[in-house]
């Protein structure tokens, strides 16, 4: 696998990458704080960061959510973010027009999953040159994702990552398959985990995304087990007041007990001394 580099850091080098933040940009004042919380956290567990946050939720459950504040005013808190936190920039895009005015800002575009298989999208964000976060939709098996990628890598932009967030199971439900991640590790792109997505109950909330909150912990330690290059999170100081999917964030104070043990799992999966992909040894 090749490692993809950006903004002075490495995805799929051996660190463990966090991508985090509130779901939905709430406020300036919000997004920073939040910011220049998270980086100091993540500084002290030695772990890359990538900041998070949503100018526009597209496809709420609701027409009565809160979508954000909207493209004009995003970018302009996104790069208040990167002046004050100092911070590499990772926000979603839901339309082909939106691809270039959010390349000026941010150094990820990230693909939402129920958009992965929208060719224009695709191309839109890959023609920008900037780092493609793919998210695999719900509906699409692991080896399926390789058409998805191979939309991106057609226009000459191979810097892609891919994000599992979970597969729908039944109704108001997802799982997460970890066989996904060597599947996806395959093809030869950094493969990221979206932990606090896949604990989402999806319209399970009459008008709202339910979630699971108390099972971050565990998903996130197997996930990183089973050898991703990333965990991404949700993360907000009071889950209960945010804006969009409050109930599978995390908490602030337990991002870094968090990182801690998944540093930890991660130098056992793949200690330093072995090559990135090459299997553990027997014991």
């Amino acid at each position: 696998m090749q490692p993809i580099e950006f903004a002075g850091l490495t995805v799929g080098g051996g660190s463990l990458l966090l991508i985090a933040g509130p779901c939905v940009i709430e406020s300036e004042s919000h997004a920073v704080d939040l910011a220049v919380a998270i980086r100091d956290i993540a500084r002290r567990a030695g772990v890359p960061y990538v900041f998070k946050a949503s100018y526009d939720k597209a496809n709420r459950t609701s027409g009565r959510s809160f979508r954000g504040p909207g493209l004009a005013e995003g970018l302009r808190i996104l790069a208040r973010v990167r002046e004050r936190a100092g911070v590499p920039i990772l926000t979603d895009i839901h339309e082909a027009a939106h691809a270039a005015p959010v390349a000026e800002v941010a150094d990820v575009l990230q693909i939402p999953a129920f958009l992965s298989r929208q060719t224009d999208l695709l191309e839109a964000a890959a023609r920008t040159n900037r780092v493609v976060n793919l998210k695999k939709g719900q509906f699409l098996a692991p080896d399926d994702i390789r058409h998805a990628i191979a939309k991106i890598t057609a226009t000459g932009n191979t810097q892609v990552i891919v994000t599992e967030r979970g597969f729908t199971f039944g109704y108001h439900n997802l799982v997460v398959d970890m066989r996904a991640f060597p599947i996806m590790r395959a093809f030869g792109y950094p493969v990221v985990y979206d932990v606090t997505h896949s604990l989402q109950l999806p319209g399970a909330g009459d008008g709202v995304t339910a979630g699971q909150a108390e099972f971050i912990e565990p998903l996130a330690s197997a996930g990183v087990a089973a050898g991703v290059d990333g965990v991404f999170l949700e993360v907000h100081e009071e889950p209960a007041r945010a804006r969009s999917d409050a109930q599978n964030a995390l908490r602030l104070d337990l991002l870094e007990p968090l990182l801690t043990r998944l540093v930890r799992i991660q130098a056992i999966e793949r200690p330093a001394s072995r090559p990135s992909g090459e299997a553990a040894p027997r014991t």
